[in-house]
């Protein structure tokens, strides 16, 4: 199996070059100079690469077992999740009064890409605890913070979110789960939740649970759900650890991937809970963190393709199979690498192109977040709100197809586990699915993203867009890039314009293109960042300290992408048209 490498050139250019964060006017950031972030990323890269890398292949063939009520993780993600904990890796961006640095959350956006690459399955771990430390630092009491925070920051106790039920995902209006009080401000818990991500494990001392469940006298549907806090162990007013809590595990999921990380069906028996918030506003307690859980789930995505490339490009580089087409590249040898052969540069280029693509597109939301959250910036929150869907649903999807391209570079060997392909594919493929299913992503995009404010975030958006088009570029400069992006903003526009026509009259035509519309806005969000990196890179090559072979294979890998990729959004748009009269027309009993 491949051995992570930190693809640390990149990030510096992306923040530095690219987005130029030490200048951004955002408070943390004038801090953030390229000595500082520098050593951040070579201790986190050497981490992720020496510790973190080697245990990936242990969660993929130990897997987690459940023994005797209590859930055992593989042999080395203790050793590898201690160094975390104890580097303070897991709590970068967490406020200083609870432990944490208080760093911006581009910084740990970066390192945890790292991590994910390494090992998606532990990184799983600390992430659902960072989602459960927001909603209650959101919604909590002082006294729920004062006791729980710390110990969530540092990761001495971790974190788990209970939505899903045997008979509920997306339509959570119909959970079960009850929440009968006590009488004594706490809770008697009762239902079972399935799907749970690090629902039990021996990497902590404590898990917080936080549920969601309805009272007796709650509303109907979702209006009427309430959110719990229900630990493992009961904390004493202390914050000592008391007894057990009446929950346990059904079973762990036997799962496609991410084996390493215990998704466990959960049993609460009149676990005792506490109310986190105000009853009958859970949803929205436990929703308003979503954005940066999202903006994970869509790095995870990018983390995966990442990683399966570093190790296709090592193989295509070594493997020897046939002759260049235009001649031997190497005659003193049997056979050339099969990276001479153009289909094989091909694949590679699409890989390639998406992930720094989507690296430079990450990281650009993160500094909408920050500025959101650091400056109460409304205009940041808005694009970041807009794109969060499409940098779950375009990345994951894409991250997952070209974790497959990579195992294609592979032949048979990426289809036996020998080289650990397979494991990348089955790893990436999860992150589809979970914090709402991408279609659930699309519709997201199309039902209340776009008429938010009236249409104004993306109004805003492609104002940004079409400012940087009409600035001063080289005739090279316009042909390779500039006219792509214009004509994919008219196939935008044209989407758009569609919507404004027929959605109201017909819903049905505007959420039958959902899925085509969010991968359009993913395309031309690429094509504008490809613009953007490519016009740092021609300006950096003036510089002449500058690594010129690294910039100028940016501006080409960006070409590629303009030139061969970003062409797709004329076929996503040609879908949307057609609204929904092929998508909706057979009968049921007619598939």
């Amino acid at each position: 199996m491949h051995s992570y490498q930190p693809p640390l050139e990149d990030f510096n250019f992306i923040l530095h070059d690219f987005l130029k964060i030490e200048k951004e006017d955002i408070k943390g950031y004038h801090d953030l100079l390229p000595e500082f972030t520098k050593t951040i990323f070579e201790e986190a890269g050497k981490l992720a690469s020496e510790v973190i890398s080697p245990s990936n292949r242990d969660g993929d063939e130990q897997g987690c077992k459940l023994e005797n009520g209590i859930v055992r993780t593989p042999d080395s993600f203790k050793v590898a999740f201690d160094k975390l904990r104890e580097g303070g890796w897991l709590s970068l961006d967490i406020e200083e009064e609870f432990g944490g640095q208080n760093l911006p959350l581009i910084l740990s956006t970066v390192t945890n890409e790292m991590f994910t690459s390494a090992n998606m399955s532990l990184t799983m771990y600390s992430g659902l605890s960072r989602g459960a430390y927001s909603a209650i630092f959101l919604h909590g009491s002082e006294e729920q913070k004062q006791l729980y925070l710390p110990k969530l920051a540092s990761c001495e106790w971790t974190g788990t979110m209970n939505l899903t039920e045997p008979h509920c995902g997306t339509d959570l209006g119909l959970i079960r789960t009850k929440a009968t009080p006590n009488g004594n401000g706490s809770y008697q818990v009762s239902g079972q939740k399935i799907f749970i991500s690090s629902g039990d494990h021996d990497l902590s001392k404590n898990i917080i649970h936080l549920v969601l469940a309805k009272t007796p006298d709650a509303l109907e549907g979702v209006k009427g759900i309430s959110l719990f806090v229900v630990p493992k162990f009961l904390v004493n007013e202390d914050g000592s650890l008391g007894e057990r809590n009446n929950l346990s595990v059904g079973k762990i999921e036997k799962k496609m991937g991410i084996k390493g990380n215990a998704t466990c069906v959960m049993n609460y028996d009149g676990a005792k809970g506490y109310l986190v918030g105000e009853e009958n506003k859970g949803l929205r307690s436990m929703f308003t963190m979503m954005n940066e859980a999202r903006l994970g789930v869509g790095m995870q995505g990018l983390a995966q393709a990442e990683i399966a490339y570093q190790a296709a490009l090592a193989y295509a580089k070594d493997r020897r199979q046939g002759r260049a087409i235009q001649g031997k590249a190497e005659p003193h040898e049997n056979a050339d690498p099969i990276i001479v052969h153009p289909d094989v540069r091909r694949n590679l280029m699409e890989q390639k192109s998406f992930i720094e693509g989507a690296r430079g597109f990450i990281a650009w939301a993160a500094v909408l977040l920050d500025k959101a959250k650091r400056e109460n910036d409304k205009s940041a929150e808005g694009i970041a709100s807009l794109l969060i869907p499409v940098i779950k649903g375009f990345v994951t999807d894409k991250g997952f197809e070209y974790t497959i391209n990579a195992q294609q570079v592979f032949g048979g060997h990426g289809y036996i586990e020998e080289w650990g392909m397979s494991q990348y594919a089955r790893d990436c493929r999860i992150a589809m699915i979970y914090e709402g299913t991408n279609g659930i992503q699309a519709l997201d995009l199309v039902g209340r993203k776009l008429a938010t404010n009236g249409g104004k975030h993306m109004r805003e958006y492609l104002n940004l867009i079409q400012s940087f088009i009409k600035e001063e570029h080289s005739e090279d400069f316009n042909t390779d890039f500039i006219a792509p992006l214009k004509k994919s903003i008219e196939h935008l526009q044209t989407a758009l314009m569609f919507f404004m026509e027929n959605g109201l009259k017909n819903p049905l035509s505007a959420v039958s293109g959902a899925t085509d519309f969010l991968h359009l806005v993913g395309l031309v969000s690429l094509g504008f960042i490809w613009s953007k990196q490519a016009q740092t890179a021609k300006e950096q090559l003036k510089n002449a300290e500058a690594n010129k072979e690294f910039l100028e294979a940016k501006i080409l890998t960006g070409a590629y992408f303009m030139l061969r990729q970003l062409p797709e959004t004329k076929l996503r748009l040609d879908r949307v048209l057609t609204g929904e009269k092929q998508v909706m027309s057979l009968a049921a009993d007619q598939f």
